[in-house]
């Protein structure tokens, strides 16, 4: 926090803090998994998170004195002070810390901080039931989706609770237009005809590092090409697979949206095979993607000097 190593409970902010009042604060969720056989904790695509996290600290004014290599080796020095060989999540947090009175982004002090702590899966992975929310995704010009907000989650967080106490277990939100755009706090992804569809950037979606990472796998492994469109909400229905992927949510196929099965109800075998490709893949078990994505923790690196 702000520069020093320091233990959890002492990791406090002001009740006056501008980001608690106000939202004004952008972060990161980014997965360390653990291998056994390596004895490894691997973080999958950290750098990735890193750059987009600072591309957020830009729509917000916010600066801090970090570049994206300096981030990843203060967290993986941060996961080796715990001591931590387990399935992790960091928790990158850059934000307004003045203690005043005023909803502006300019001319407001920054700081900084970032926790990692034990974390399983943030959604059940063996097949989800999804609403379509009456929540409307929120427009670039209001708060723009391809910078992670603090403030823009209460989007989300409307959306998820409705679909929870619905019933479901996900949201599936739609812009303003009536097109889909993500889950509550994933991408989507259709598959339809062997193909994968995927709302475009213009849908007001995040730009996700595992949307990223499921269209060069699928490409790469596969030969299957995704097609970056508008999608209907009556297209989630007759879709052959539809899964949600994202850091927390990783690789979660879907089987019924609204009451309807997709396909046959069941984990259709392009999202199996993205799945199971996937969590080899983010534990190092595929060492062509392990020196190009994944980033290890216990090795001799020091990062210290940066506290």
């Amino acid at each position: 926090m702000n520069g020093e190593f320091i233990p959890a409970d002492q990791g406090v902010i002001s009740v006056r803090t501008h980001a608690f009042a106000y939202g004004t604060g952008c972060f990161e969720g980014i997965r360390g998994y653990w291998n056994e056989e390596d004895q490894q904790v691997y973080l999958f695509r950290a750098r990735e998170h890193y750059e987009r996290l600072l591309r957020s600290c830009k729509t917000l004014q916010i600066s801090i004195p970090y570049t994206a290599d300096q981030l990843v080796e203060i967290s993986t020095e941060l996961v080796r002070r715990n001591g931590q060989k387990e399935d992790v999540y960091l928790r990158p947090v850059a934000y307004k810390d003045a203690q005043i009175i005023g909803v502006r982004l300019h001319e407001v002090s920054d700081a900084f901080l970032l926790t990692a702590e034990p974390m399983g899966n943030y959604v059940e992975i063996g097949g989800l039931r999804c609403g379509v929310s009456s929540w409307r995704r929120i427009d670039d010009n209001a708060i723009p989706a391809r910078a992670k907000i603090c403030g823009a989650y209460v989007n989300s967080a409307f959306a998820k609770s409705e679909a929870m106490q619905n019933g479901f277990d996900e949201a599936i939100m739609l812009t303003n237009e009536g097109h889909v755009s993500e889950g509550s706090a994933e991408n989507i992804f259709l598959v339809v005809n062997g193909e994968l569809i995927t709302p475009a950037p213009s849908e007001n979606i995040l730009l996700g590092i595992t949307r990223d990472t499921v269209i060069q796998l699928a490409q790469r492994e596969f030969g299957m090409i995704t097609r970056e469109r508008q999608i209907d909400r009556t297209e989630l229905y007759v879709a052959d697979e539809i899964f949600l992927c994202g850091t927390g949510a990783q690789i979660a196929p879907v089987i019924e949206v609204d009451h309807r099965l997709i396909g046959d109800g069941k984990t259709g075998p392009v999202g199996q095979k993205l799945q199971d490709l996937y969590f080899d893949v983010v534990r190092g078990k595929r060492p062509e993607y392990r020196d190009q994505w994944c980033t290890p923790v216990h090795s001799s690196v020091n990062a210290a000097s940066l506290d």
